[in-house]
């Protein structure tokens, strides 16, 4: 006698099994990567294709692949963008072809196979808060103005509740450090500002963890800090958990493993990578065969 399968209990397609980190600036600009296996270990380092830059933002899109697009080197922004292939390679660049070039933005994924840039700075001293849509084959859309009277850059995104993100944190123009959030629905629709909990920072990391819920960490306020932010399966930031690792900012982080998170790199060329259960927690600082460096990006893919 066969079982009984319920009409809708179909597995689940394999998502955010593996990670990458892409560039960064220990001394100059790199295009070199590490990939992240699906038990969160960092492999050593891999010559990279494309322009070399700092500050340029990743994304999952397609279900298994990832992008990664903008950023600066030499005081020049770029509007170019890499894809990355199912099994972690990177693509020569591509031009971005309508984004304004622009560096310190960030990205997440929305919508189950969809991904989206969001703010930054084009000039060193406007702050944006302008997005640009990700298609499903990695193409990247034109500006679309935002809804948001805070531009700003140095902050990050990740997804939550399974087809959803959020951006958060970051610095104001005029020198203000915040910590509010807009969330992104799962057509891509920015929201308006939401007020934020927990310290105003900058440079923070962010990634999701858990199939449904994010988590922000790290980040710069009068100095390097360790403390994370929880994000619910409903976009809610909680307030400050105290960290634990290395206190440091400019990193970046991504999911693996299906369900769990890693962050890594930072600021003073830091290698260290710390991991974050399925439940949120962060572990403890875990060395790397990596190169030490900062303002590097990172994204899942297969």
């Amino acid at each position: 006698m066969f079982p009984i399968i319920p009409a809708n209990s179909a597995t689940a397609a394999s998502a955010n099994e593996e990670g990458i980190f892409l560039g960064g600036d220990p001394n100059d600009s790199l295009t070199m990567t590490n990939l992240v296996s699906n038990a969160g270990v960092v492999a050593s380092d891999v010559a990279g294709v494309g322009t070399p830059r700092a500050n340029p933002a990743s994304t999952q899109y397609g279900g298994d692949k990832g992008i990664k697009g903008f950023g600066a080197a030499g005081g020049t922004k770029y509007a170019i963008t890499n894809l990355i292939s199912n099994t972690g390679v990177v693509a020569s660049d591509q031009a971005a072809i309508t984004g304004t070039a622009s560096a310190y933005r960030q990205a997440c994924s929305f919508g189950g196979d969809q991904g989206i840039f969001g703010y930054g700075y084009d000039s060193g001293t406007t702050s944006l808060s302008y997005t640009n849509l990700i298609s499903n084959a990695g193409v990247v859309a034109s500006d679309v103005a935002g809804v948001s009277a805070s531009g700003r850059y140095g902050l990050n995104a990740c997804e939550y509740g399974e087809d959803t993100g959020i951006f958060a944190f970051g610095y104001l123009t005029g020198g203000i450090l915040t910590n509010i959030s807009n969330l992104v629905s799962n057509t891509g629709v920015v929201a308006s500002d939401t007020a934020g909990v927990g310290t105003s920072r900058m440079y923070v990391g962010g990634c999701s963890y858990g199939g449904d819920k994010g988590v922000f960490g790290y980040g710069a306020n009068g100095g390097p800090q360790n403390m994370t932010n929880h994000v619910s399966n409903t976009g809610v930031v909680a307030s400050d958990t105290a960290g634990v690792g290395t206190a440091r900012y400019v990193l970046s982080a991504c999911e693996y493993g299906q369900d769990k998170g890693i962050f890594g790199f930072g600021v003073h060329n830091q290698s260290m990578t710390n991991l974050v259960s399925n439940a949120g927690v962060v572990a403890s600082d875990t060395a790397t065969v990596a190169t030490g460096r900062a303002y590097i990006s990172a994204c899942s893919f297969n």
